[in-house]
């Protein structure tokens, strides 16, 4: 029907240029037409709201200190881009369009995509992860579900911290190859977002959203990408987020609060650790990076091979391969459509080959950063710098601002919350 729609404003707008058909049944045109909707203006409007939801969330945490904005650019969010544009364009999947332009000078990136991968990395700069608040529908739709925060260990939320990066990795890999869109294709919640999709995914989303009402944000801080590049500028940003413009009492209530466990609590508060010991474990922490990083590249270079198979053309060849040793009756479109077009096997091998090649190289210079980061995440476990108030981390930090209506400096409540600190301690 769009196609129809399409060839038809085309026709009307220069019929020299595209005449219609004569067709010899006797077929006559109807007298109304239909123009094509205004799809440039709807892309300019999504661009323009991502701007403005972003600037208001903050303006609500840096200069107001308050949380109810988020509420409703998460709503607003939620409607617009989630259920109205159908989670597409998203800042999350122009990762693999990037990383495509990257790879592939003759792929021309969308301009909506790279705005939507730019545009909330200059916000992190500024004001730290706003985009995560609220604006992005995965997160607003996982924050107003939220009611529970279940603390994970610090052991476990490292770990699982970990999956962003390989999935990163992994997202680049195969879109610099020109293979797949994998955060598309994966992704958990545009099913529900569409009213319809891959059923497997759709479940997989629902586990999600069933464990965000008792933790918080697991898509957020345990697979996606997005954020842990958004985490990475937020460390730089020139405004961040604070808990309370007054004097921290060390109440812990933020701490307690925080449902993706971004507030650092003071070291005081816990066994100090031999000042020898420490140095020493981080200096085999510093050592063993190389080595990391080599095995890292060795690694994936050795799974470059399996990963190719995510490629087109390498599945087809392993297709034509199969039916040469073992003809089939009824042939796969993917099959048909290679000896409609007069391709030979040859000419198929040397692609793939070129291929596979291309994925040896850009797996190890992956392989070698994931062991990189690997290591470097050892390092900050290792490293404990001197923090006598609780402190925000910025990477991690959401800009939820749930942290806000706890703290007894913005309420003026600070002598309930000694009391309730002594009772504690009691």
């Amino acid at each position: 029907m769009a196609l129809c729609v399409v060839m038809t404003f085309a026709q009307d707008r220069n019929p020299n240029r595209f005449p219609k058909p004569d067709f010899e049944s006797g077929y006559e045109y109807p007298l109304h037409q239909y123009v094509v909707p205004a799809e440039t203006f709807l892309v300019w409007l999504d661009i323009v709201l991502l701007v403005v939801l972003m600037s208001f969330v903050a303006w609500a945490v840096i200069k107001r200190v308050v949380r109810w904005p988020i509420i409703v650019v998460s709503i607003i969010s939620i409607a617009y881009f989630g259920f109205f544009r159908k989670g597409c364009v998203c800042s999350i999947g122009s990762i693999s369009n990037v990383a495509l332009a990257l790879g592939d000078s003759s792929y021309t990136i969308p301009f909506a995509a790279l705005l939507f991968f730019i545009i909330p990395i200059l916000f992190s700069i500024l004001f730290g992860r706003v985009f995560c608040a609220g604006v992005c529908p995965f997160g607003a739709l996982q924050e107003l579900i939220n009611v529970k925060n279940y603390r994970l260990s610090k052991t476990v939320s490292t770990v699982l911290g970990l999956i962003p990066w390989v999935y990163l990795t992994l997202a680049v890999l195969f879109a610099v190859t020109n293979s797949q869109f994998i955060i598309c294709r994966f992704d958990p919640f545009i099913g529900m977002f569409r009213l319809g999709g891959d059923v497997p995914l759709i479940l997989f989303g629902g586990v999600l959203l069933v464990m965000s009402i008792f933790t918080g944000r697991p898509f957020c801080r345990f697979i996606c990408p997005y954020g842990i590049v958004l985490g990475f500028f937020s460390r730089v940003a020139i405004w961040n987020i604070k808990i309370t413009r007054q004097g921290c009492i060390n109440c812990e209530l933020c701490h307690n609060s925080c449902p993706v466990d971004a507030i650092r609590p003071p070291y005081e508060n816990k066994v100090k650790e031999n000042r020898n010991v420490g140095v020493q474990r981080l200096l085999v922490y510093i050592l063993i990076i190389p080595l990391m990083a080599v095995t890292g590249g060795i690694a994936l270079r050795l799974l470059s091979d399996p990963l190719s198979r995510m490629n087109k053309e390498v599945r087809l060849l392993e297709m034509v391969l199969e039916n040469e040793r073992n003809p089939q009756e009824v042939l796969s479109v993917e099959l048909e459509a290679f000896y409609e077009l007069e391709r030979t096997v040859p000419e198929l091998t040397a692609k793939v080959t070129a291929i596979q090649d291309k994925y040896r190289l850009i797996a190890t210079y992956c392989g070698i950063a994931l062991g990189i980061i690997f290591g470097f995440t050892l390092i900050s476990l290792s490293v404990k710098r001197s923090r006598k108030l609780y402190e925000i981390e910025d990477s991690k930090c959401v800009n939820c601002a749930r942290c806000f209506s706890y703290c007894p400096q913005n309420k003026g409540q600070v002598q309930v919350a000694l009391q309730s600190a002594d009772s504690q301690l009691l």
